[in-house]
């Protein structure tokens, strides 16, 4: 039994060292892979085996060893051989040779300090993945540990662009490699912004478009159509088919073997469900690839301006006018192009045998450059066949002197929409059909839409309304169930400029998408919203989240307005008149001053201005004084405009809130606080010396212009709204 202790002493003793070996071994070679001690620990270590009697086999040696030590007294060393560890690799260096940035990689260039190559790796590297995408790659991680070495609970992974590798094009700096995933993406974000180009705007695109399962017909391309099941393949293949035909018919093209040296543009299908379940398949030229100088001179298309189809409705409602209407077919295939373009055969139809043959144009084909100016010079020499005169003050205009009923018929024209009105029922309809005979068009009857503004009438009164359009603002933005208020800003609400060098670029294309939607109802039939919407379209370039939430202010008024029309009432007999005010030093970025105007007539404003004024004005006289001046330019342009339509104008009175302004307008006087007056802004001296216009005051708290410069309480808002002919729709 002693024995048997002596030698159980002897093999525990045996044992740790072996666990002391053990131990020390995988330290050296955790050293070897860079492994922290903190990440050391907690390390699962398998327990060595101790080597007993009954492990070993029962040889001569063994036996004669274990004879020797029984015969000695005490305890003795037995000699252990030492295990030794297995080969491992040497250590890869890393190299000591640092990169020499070029000069043209610095913090000026839009790559910053690193080369462009290595800005490419970081975004590639599979670390980085969750970083720039913003989720876990579908790939599992890869570990990077030796064979051999216990693989530790607690120990996080680690992973190289390379198997086996370290990542040699890290500059070892703490903040390059462990930055926070929303440092890195604003790093990118903000390289983006600064080189701008394809890749931003694709960014901007990705942000911007919400990922859907489907694709919307719109978004299609030849390959998406082909795709479909065979039932919507033919269906879709003969709107292509039927496109054709339409070119061929109306000689747009002509099929010619290449010219040596020619260059050729591309082009694409384009499809739609149109309101009535049409399929329609558009051919569309990529113009962006056309060469200024070579492809095309002049681009310039002139279209009729909102105000004027106001004054036009206006005036249709004083008169009592029939107003028809009409939609152009493929309007753009009228025009003839004086220059010489050609283009490959459309995807999927191709002639056969004459694959190597490109088309001729010899007409606008939309997506064009020039496509518009041709249109327009066809448009205009059309209408000079039928008789037509275009009007100087605005191009989309025309008149016909007709002989039988001895009246004008007007004509207002934007692109492929078309009005013909006169009191004449019988005379507008003969119009109608002599130019459908020379240009296909769709006779849409009397007059219920133009440019997405709903028109209705009722007696004497003719109605104008975008609320179908509103709807679609509201819902894109998000806002249909938003809590209504009763103004479009908050009283006295300042916005102040952003002191940052870039807004965030989501951030600012959300901002711009509402902005632009809300300018076009402000445009159309909204003046209530004209102060709020040109403000904030001023902070279009640099906004913040404070400019975004106001801006979705003027969407909770909608919200709580959505049925407003602008009425113009022919019974009430009312003639134009004009009002005008400002606001001086109102804008706390440049103490510039705001001015705003507006025009009415038959009861309803047809014309409404809210600006910033160019310059600095010194005094609340001077600001009044110079936005008096911008009124009467646009009444200087009415004149000419009704005079151009047979209307011979008295005076227009113009009404200001300021006794100085109305001195100064009325005696050329030269005084000290107002000789340094631009002279562009002294014009208003002119036309009132030429009976254009009269100048009267009006009380500050009876001018509905005042708010078309700052924002009101609900109590005056609401006041002035009611005077401005806009009416609830019910």
């Amino acid at each position: 039994m002693e024995d048997d202790d002596d030698t159980s002493h002897l093999f525990s003793r045996t044992s740790r060292k072996v666990v002391y070996d053990a131990q020390k071994e995988l330290d050296q070679r955790l050293r070897d892979v860079d492994v922290t001690p903190s990440q050391r620990h907690g390390m699962r270590m398998p327990p060595p085996r101790t080597s007993t009697s009954q492990d070993r086999p029962p040889t001569p040696e063994n036996i004669q060893r274990k004879q020797m030590q029984l015969d000695q007294p005490g305890p003795s060393k037995v000699p252990q051989r030492k295990r030794q560890p297995a080969a491992l690799p040497p250590p890869r260096e890393k190299s000591t040779r640092k990169k020499t940035i070029p000069a043209r990689y610095t913090e000026g260039n839009v790559y910053g300090k690193k080369h462009p190559v290595e800005v490419e790796k970081d975004i590639l590297r599979q670390r980085d993945w969750k970083k720039v995408v913003g989720e876990e790659s579908s790939r599992p991680r890869r570990q990077n540990i030796p064979r051999g070495v216990p693989v530790p609970d607690s120990v996080p992974y680690y992973s190289s662009d390379e198997e086996g590798g370290d990542d040699d094009e890290s500059d070892g700096s703490e903040d390059e490699t462990h930055k926070s995933p929303s440092e890195e993406e604003e790093a990118v974000v903000s390289r983006l912004s600064r080189e701008g180009g394809v890749s931003f705007l694709s960014f901007l695109v990705s942000r911007a478009v919400p990922v859907r399962e489907e694709k919307e017909p719109k978004e299609w391309t030849y390959k998406d159509m082909i795709g479909l099941p065979a039932g919507q393949l033919e269906e879709w293949r003969a709107a292509c088919q039927r496109e054709i035909e339409i070119l061929t018919k109306r000689h747009v093209l002509d099929m010619v073997v290449r010219p040596r040296g020619c260059r050729v543009i591309k082009n694409r299908w384009v499809f739609d469900v149109k309101p009535d379940s049409r399929k329609r398949a558009c051919l569309v030229a990529k113009g962006f690839s056309q060469v200024e100088g070579k492809d095309f001179n002049q681009i310039f298309s002139p279209v009729v301006r909102f105000e004027t189809v106001r004054l036009i409705l206006a005036l249709a409602a004083l008169e009592g006018w029939y107003l028809s209407s009409l939609d152009v077919r493929n309007a753009y295939l009228y025009g003839e192009l004086e220059e010489e373009i050609y283009m490959e055969q459309p995807e999927g139809f191709h002639a056969r045998g004459k694959e190597g043959h490109v088309l001729r144009l010899r007409r606008a084909l939309y997506g064009l450059k020039q496509a518009g100016l041709a249109w327009w010079r066809a448009l205009k020499k059309l209408m000079e066949e039928l008789g037509f005169i275009n009007l100087d003050s605005d191009a989309g205009l025309f008149k016909c002197f007709d002989e039988a009923s001895q009246t004008f018929i007007i004509a207002v024209v934007y692109v492929d929409d078309a009005i013909f009105l006169r009191p004449s029922k019988a005379a507008v309809e003969v119009m109608k059909k002599r130019f459908m005979e020379r240009w296909e068009s769709r006779d849409l009857g009397e007059l219920k839409e133009f440019l997405h503004m709903r028109i209705g009438r009722a007696g004497q009164s003719i109605y104008i309304d975008q609320a179908q359009y509103l709807q679609a603002v509201l819902q894109r933005c998000g806002m249909v169930n938003a809590k209504a208020v009763p103004t479009p800003l908050p009283v006295g609400y300042a916005p102040v400029k952003s002191l940052d060098k870039a807004a965030d670029p989501e951030l600012r294309k959300r901002y711009q998408t509402v902005i632009g939607s809300l300018l076009y109802l402000m445009l159309g039939t909204r003046p209530d919203i004209s102060f709020a919407v040109t403000k904030m379209a001023q902070f279009a370039a640099n906004p913040t989240e404070d400019h975004l939430s106001h801006a979705l202010y003027i969407c909770r008024y909608l919200v709580g307005t959505p049925n407003y029309r602008l009425k113009y009432d022919g019974a009430s007999g009312q003639g134009l008149n004009a009002c005008t005010d400002s606001d001086w030093a109102s804008d706390v970025n440049t103490r510039q001053s705001t001015s705003g105007f507006f025009i009415k007539l038959a009861g309803g404003l047809i014309s409404w201005t809210t600006k910033a004024q160019k310059t600095v004005a010194l005094s609340s006289t001077e600001a009044e004084y110079m936005a008096l001046s911008d009124c009467s330019r646009q009444v200087v342009w009415m004149h000419t405009l009704m005079g151009e339509l047979g209307y011979s104008l008295k005076p227009i009175p113009i009404c200001g809130d300021n006794q100085g302004s109305i001195f100064i307008a009325s005696n050329p006087v030269t005084e000290r606080r107002s000789k340094h007056i631009d002279i562009r802004y002294h014009y208003v001296r002119e036309v009132i010396s030429r009976k254009y216009a009269c100048v009267f005051f009006i009380n500050s708290d009876q001018n509905p212009a005042d708010m078309f410069t700052k924002n009101l309480g609900s109590v005056k808002f609401l006041k002035y709204r009611g005077e401005l002919g806009l009416e609830f729709l019910e």
